[in-house]
């Protein structure tokens, strides 16, 4: 697997590529953000490790960019900004994962696997279903993760990505937060509920333009119930 290292901080990313490599990984380095957009953009990586401040171009730029040319690649993000704002800014961007600094280098690399083990995981599960789900007028194209809605097409990140085709595969059923929480997340590692709300958030205004009925609906205290309004009370009078 190939990772894309993206710090200006060398007494991080020399010790960290010494030990990724030694566990088999391909890594390549960059130390501004020009020079990390570029290699995202021209190669293919499993999962990019992203500085949010660096040199003439930050973090959140790269990973906007990146997701607006529909490069779904798992972003982790190494940021001092620890506020649940910033943990959202970079959620409404695309990030997959957050470590604050400063952290230690055994906990990065847990997180690497996870997001490499979750991105393995989702592209098996995506080959035991059918490529394309549709529900409503809403129609995911898993194998080349883009959404189609009203003749328009919906790019999302991974994370978006695997919430939704989770909702798909149950359309009209409860889904509880701890169903969400275990599908998109390994236990150690679930966030707070303002990340799941977060996430839910930017999902919604992604899937659900003016004028076009919404899909995602709250069950309040429980959980989330996805499809027309009408397959939901169809499905509960059932």
């Amino acid at each position: 697997m190939r990772i894309l290292l993206v710090d200006d901080e060398a007494e991080l990313t020399d010790p960290l590529t010494q030990v990724l490599s030694r566990e088999g990984y391909e890594v390549d380095v960059a130390d501004n953000g020009i020079a990390g957009t570029e290699l995202a953009l021209q190669k293919e990586y499993d999962l990019i490790v992203l500085d949010w401040m660096l040199p003439y171009k930050s973090g959140i730029e790269i990973c906007r960019e990146l997701r607006s040319r529909t490069k779904t690649t798992p972003v982790l993000f190494l940021t001092a900004k620890d506020t649940v704002d910033d943990r959202v800014i970079g959620l409404d961007v695309g990030a997959d994962d957050y470590l604050v600094k400063p952290f230690e280098l055994r906990e990065l690399l847990a997180r690497v696997r996870a997001l490499l083990r979750r991105s393995s995981a989702f592209d098996a599960s995506v080959t035991e279903t059918e490529a394309r789900i549709k529900v409503a007028d809403l129609e995911l194209d898993s194998e080349n993760q883009v959404a189609y809605r009203q003749g328009r097409a919906i790019h999302l990140s991974e994370k978006e990505i695997k919430l939704l085709h989770f909702f798909m595969c149950h359309p009209g059923q409860l889904l509880t937060h701890e169903q969400i929480y275990q599908y998109l997340w390994m236990e150690k590692e679930q966030p707070n509920s303002n990340v799941l709300a977060a996430l839910i958030r930017l999902l919604r205004r992604k899937i659900e333009a003016d004028g076009e009925s919404p899909l995602i609906h709250t069950v309040y205290g429980k959980g989330y119930r996805f499809g027309e309004p009408s397959q939901e009370i169809t499905r509960s009078r059932s």
